[in-house]
């Protein structure tokens, strides 16, 4: 029986669901420790300047890699061996080690100076950053394997540990000696690389032979295998593995596993050159605020520590539930829809079937938008009444004197809105265009990453730190736009428009701007009586 493809998605985007809102819980009370006894200034080099460059590496060194990659597995299969697809995650390595080396210059040389009290600090910690991105790359490839074979729980399970190890490692040295807080921070990121690496190959070392026994058993004796005292917990670890490719741990290594065809696959190149342009320009969209404070003087520190708190308070529903659903739902229309063929003409030989895939992607992609819109506007609606109260809770009296804190995260509910949307619709389109669609594509990214950047600086020097929130807002919009005319266009010819089942009920809309009203005409009535008391 095959794996059930929309199953484990949904069960991964549950799992990674949970897995964020612990890693946010962490993560927040590292950041609500840091401002307390630290210093803000500390967590903007760390939050901002340090986090920036992590990402800026994994995200250009394996996001082409691992969606392309991921596409092969799905309508390709015929196409692409396996000992390709291995082949093809080591590149990610290669890639990091040449990304790492100009984005070590630019982060030691070309960007806003560090206060000189943290400056070895900072270079030891940037150096350390690159080491473990290029370290925890060498696990890319049992962590594709994972993601095909819907290992949800590892997955989950790995990225705890990895979680753990960083934060138990950041607090045992910050809490000896505050002033090393940075250290810590890159003696942390190392050891979560490793920890990572040696994670995946272990339990990789374990599954292999284990699996490899279990056939054995299976294939030497039907009635003594029916007899063993394992079977329950082997059928459940093992059950429709057959197709697993590996048969040693060394075959994660390059050029190990057996191959009769190229080293690399040239189409499967093809569509990851198209996907590497995309991600520089999705990296400037996703991070862009970040660069533009870290390359120009428009906000110090203090004031991008201010703005990276809010930001991740104001972004916690995309971080925990938005991006969870968004890497579930990419997967599964990567392994429903296929690329080069139009809907209407996917599997003529299966017509009937394939046509209900189709229309079942479809029918996930409108519900999908709506359940995250909704999500949305419940986050618009009640964070205006409740901004105050959760700042005051996370960062104390002192952390929002002046009022800054509080009207970024209001406005950061605007965002969210955008956020929901936009990460559905363009990553249905991401999985299901062409390589000359991703290239068109790319164009226009281009034209959206410099006039994001050019709209913060521009709406930063007139409206502050808020500027940041608008210009993201005016770029999520047109993205948005642009996938919906895609999909609409895709799906016509059906007779299908999955457009409209994107729009929440019209009693839910009543419901929660209703209530919003009300909450926010409370929590204005209460400060006013309080004030009079």
């Amino acid at each position: 029986m095959p794996r059930n493809i929309l199953k484990s998605s949904l069960y991964d985007a549950g799992f990674s669901i949970i897995f964020q809102i612990l890693c946010r819980i962490v993560t927040f009370g590292i950041n609500a420790f840091i401002i307390r006894h630290v210093g803000r200034e500390v967590l903007g080099i760390m939050n901002v300047r340090l986090l920036l460059l992590e990402s800026t590496v994994l995200f250009l060194s394996r996001e082409a890699v691992s969606r392309a990659a991921l596409s092969a597995t799905s309508q390709q299969r015929e196409k692409c061996t396996w000992s390709q697809l291995i082949n093809q995650q080591w590149i990610t390595v290669i890639i990091c080690i040449f990304v790492c080396l100009p984005c070590c210059y630019v982060w030691l040389h070309c960007l806003s100076s560090v206060d000189i009290v943290y400056l070895d600090q900072y270079r030891f910690a940037c150096y350390a950053v690159l080491l473990s991105c290029v370290i925890e790359l060498c696990a890319e490839p049992p962590v594709f394997v994972s993601q095909v074979f819907c290992f949800v729980k590892l997955k989950i399970g790995l990225n705890t540990l990895h979680i753990f190890v960083r934060s138990v490692i950041f607090l045992t040295i910050a809490l000896t000696d505050s002033t090393a807080a940075i250290y810590a921070f890159a003696v942390a990121q190392l050891a979560s690389a490793v920890t990572i690496v040696l994670s995946h190959y272990g339990f990789y070392a374990f599954y292999i032979n284990s699996l490899n026994r279990y056939k054995e058993d299976r294939n030497a004796s039907s009635s003594c295998f029916l007899k063993s005292d394992l079977r329950d917990w082997r059928k459940y670890l093992f059950e429709n593995m057959d197709d697993f490719p590996l048969k040693k741990l060394s075959d994660f290594l390059p050029g190990v596993m057996k191959n009769e065809s190229k080293f690399l696959n040239s189409e499967l190149q093809i569509l990851t050159l198209s996907f590497l342009k995309q991600a520089v320009l999705k990296q400037i969209l996703t991070e862009g605020e970040k660069y533009v404070m870290s390359m120009s003087p428009v906000l110090n520190f203090e004031q991008q520590a201010m703005y990276d708190v809010v930001n991740n308070l104001g972004s916690l529903a995309a971080r925990f539930i938005f991006r969870p659903i968004e890497d579930s739902s990419y997967f599964y229309f990567t392994q429903t829809i296929s690329r080069d063929v139009a809907l209407s003409d996917q599997d003529k030989h299966a017509l009937r079937s394939f046509q209900t895939k189709v229309q079942e992607a479809g029918i996930v992609l409108g519900h999908l938008s709506m359940t995250v819109i909704s999500i949305g506007l419940l986050a618009l609606c009640f964070g205006q009444s409740y901004s105050h109260t959760l700042l005051y809770l996370y960062g104390g009296a002192d952390f929002i004197a002046g009022g800054l804190p509080e009207i970024l995260l209001k406005w950061h509910c605007l965002a969210i809105c955008f956020l929901a949307i936009n990460g559905i619709t363009e990553g249905y389109m991401f999985a299901t265009n062409t390589s000359q669609d991703i290239d068109k594509y790319n164009y226009l990214l281009a034209v959206f990453s410099i006039s994001f950047l050019l709209l913060s600086y521009l709406l930063t020097t007139i409206f502050g730190p808020v500027g940041f929130i608008f210009a993201n807002c005016i770029n999520m919009f047109c993205r948005i736009c642009y996938s919906a005319r895609f999909i609409w266009l895709q799906y016509k010819p059906l007779g299908i428009n999955p457009l409209r089942d994107f729009v929440p009920s019209k009693m839910f809309l009543f419901t929660v701007f209703g209530g919003g009203f009300l909450c926010n005409s409370a929590m204005k009535y209460g400060f006013s009586i309080t004030v009079l008391v």
